[in-house]
């Protein structure tokens, strides 16, 4: 079985060649099939390796060459599948097979329909090597890879300025947070002598604390960018410029969960770090709670999604933070099924409307829209955790876990839970209840999306109601998924009454259904429908400007990057180094000048040269 493990990465390699070389021959049929049957087949092929380990947790190793050799680091270009990571490409592969059909019938009439697709690939292949890596050097050549596919992805439109910014933003602001990760790599060599997981993790209570909290540390600020914490955010919302199939396969199932993953396959050394752990804790929730805010108050549909994914992932690094690692994981694979259901959702609607994306705009589509509208609302449920939809079975457990941590942190936490309900509803109602508020063009051609399309929607929204029933409440009894993951994380502990998880589960019950049933019906009216952004005044033009934390990061970081950028250019590039090359150029050019008179071809010049020198010679001899 452990011959097959290479052969899961390398489809959608294989799948990347095939459609980046030969895919404008060969038809887009062909290439949406090849592109979505490699991501398929190696979907097939990780539930052979996850029904394995169910029987036998023990992790498979494969190690195929020795990658590096300097000095003492040996490096191999190994994998490693555990229950951990395994879980993790079902996930990637499963979602992402579902995304690459979804964009055979989105993205069908896009002229680089074949270069499109194999990106997708490129992104699935480098997020495997990601999660399948055994070591730490693995991990960050494909947590580069879906840097670099997350920028040609959302830049695939390149033409379009904005677009084109967007990547470049999203580019820029992980390689931030990639220093730290990189730098954590150089000191987990330096003081393991190894970057091998089984080395590191084996040998991590032998090395100093300090040592110990600043590795943790370094490798939180990779995650902070690459799962968009506070204060290396802003590029996701961003992000929203490239396809919606990218924006359901970063949000959802790849790029984004990386952090969270780091800081779960890394346990064995934040555990000896508890400071940093609360460090975590602190920036996830301070994360969740101002992104949900900012969701509030934005108007496109699918910008409300993507800082209702800034949100979700903080309430991510909340649970890893207070050492809950199996909640984190938990949520992190609910929130892949509703996250990438409401994401393709959204293209859907976006699709029907003819490009449009202000909720504004829309109203009433649920009459034209029905698959897409039931899925959606299937999505909304989970999202704000109606049960039993599964966001109602990962929420409860997170905010569980956080209550026997710190009160004062769970009310905070059921805070931000709140405001998804808030946003989430709001923007639900605003698109599909009402009067249709678009132009008579739009009205006459909404249709819903082609079955190629709508299944994918179907089958994310099955997922979307029962995954919550692989870890039920505690009390229950019945927490299959955090016995899947005890051999890797340990047991968790439970030290909470079941009258208390019942109380906090019917509180968050509560606010989820009072709040939800208030906010459908209160954007419901016509008069509620948010004014134009010339229009609004106070925390709503507050939240719908994202709190100018871009004006700020423009005003603080980059205005004196190109002022200092223009200084160098006029004085260093224009004077100094130009008036060096240029001078350089003009003394040389006046030397050929003046060598030129002596090679004119005048019999005249040459005879006076040739008597000239005889004289000197003459006058040499003389003198000396």
């Amino acid at each position: 079985m452990q011959q097959i493990i290479p052969l899961i990465p390398a489809l959608p390699l294989l799948g990347f060649l095939l459609n980046g070389l030969a895919g404008k021959k060969m038809g887009k049929n062909v290439v949406g099939a090849l592109a979505t049957g490699v991501v398929a087949a190696s979907f097939l092929l990780t539930i052979g390796l996850f029904v394995m380990l169910l029987g036998n947790p023990e992790p498979l190793q494969n190690n195929l060459f020795t990658w590096l050799q300097v000095g003492s680091l040996q490096v191999e270009f190994g994998f490693l599948v555990d229950r951990l990571s395994v879980w993790m490409m079902l996930i990637i592969t499963g979602v992402g097979t579902l995304i690459h059909l979804y964009s055979i019938g989105y993205m069908h009439e896009d002229e680089g329909f074949h270069k499109f697709f194999a990106y997708l690939n490129l992104f699935i292949f480098a997020m495997l090597l990601l999660v399948m890596g055994n070591n730490f050097l693995m991990m960050f050549f494909g947590w580069e890879g879906v840097g670099l596919c997350s920028y040609l992805l959302i830049g695939f439109w390149y033409t379009k300025r904005d677009y084109a910014d967007a990547a470049r933003k999203a580019f820029i602001m992980n390689r931030i947070g990639d220093l730290g990760l990189l730098l954590g790599i150089f000191l987990i060599f330096q003081q393991f002598g190894s970057i091998a997981y089984a080395d590191v993790f084996g040998s991590a209570g032998l090395v100093d604390p300090t040592s110990i909290g600043l590795i943790t540390l370094l490798l939180f600020v990779g995650a902070m960018g690459k799962s968009a914490q506070i204060p290396l955010y802003t590029w996701l919302p961003d992000a929203m410029a490239g396809p919606t199939p990218v924006s359901a396969l970063i949000h959802a199932a790849t790029m984004v969960t990386a952090g969270v993953y780091l800081v779960v396959r890394a346990s064995a050394l934040y555990d000896l770090a508890p400071d940093v752990l609360t460090v975590i804790a602190w920036t996830g929730l301070a994360t969740s709670i101002f992104a949900a805010l900012i969701g509030l108050g934005q108007n496109d549909i699918k910008k409300v999604l993507a800082y209702s994914t800034v949100s979700q992932l903080g309430l991510m690094f909340v649970a890893a933070g207070v050492g809950a690692y199996g909640s984190a994981m938990f949520h992190l694979t609910t929130h892949a099924f509703f996250k990438a259901l409401l994401f393709l959702g959204a293209g859907s609607v976006i699709h029907a409307m003819s490009g449009e994306q202000d909720i504004r705009r829309m109203g009433g589509l649920r009459k034209t829209l029905g698959t897409t509208h039931w899925t959606f609302l299937f999505g909304t449920l989970a999202i704000i955790g109606i049960f039993p939809f599964a966001g109602f079975f990962s929420k409860d457990e997170l905010l569980a876990q956080v209550f026997e941590h710190s009160p004062l942190m769970w009310a905070l936490t059921l805070f931000s839970a709140a405001l998804t309900v808030v946003y989430m509803v709001r923007m639900y109602t605003l698109t599909f209840w009402g009067n249709f508020r678009g132009s008579k063009h739009q009205a006459e051609h909404l249709h819903d999306s082609p079955s190629v399309m709508t299944i994918p929607l179907m089958v994310l929204a099955v997922l979307s109601l029962t995954s919550g029933f692989l870890n039920l409440p505690a009390f229950t009894h019945a927490q299959w998924f955090s016995g899947y993951l005890t051999p890797l994380l340990g047991e968790a502990v439970h030290t909470m009454s079941v009258s208390t998880e019942i109380a906090l589960l019917g509180i968050a019950f509560m606010v989820a259904v009072g709040l939800g049933l208030w906010v459908w019906k209160h954007y419901q009216k016509p008069e509620q429908v948010p004014a134009e952004d010339e229009a609004i005044s106070g925390f709503a033009k507050l939240t719908g400007n994202k709190f100018y934390v871009d004006e700020l990061y423009n005003a603080v970081f980059i205005r004196p990057i190109e002022w200092f950028s223009r200084l160098l250019y006029t004085i260093v590039d224009a004077k100094v180094i130009d008036g060096l090359v240029n001078g350089m150029a003009t003394l040389v050019s006046q030397l050929g000048f003046g060598l030129r008179q002596i090679q004119s071809g005048k019999i005249g010049t040459y005879l006076f040269l040739m008597v000239a020198g005889l004289v000197l010679l003459l006058l040499f001899n003389v003198i000396w």
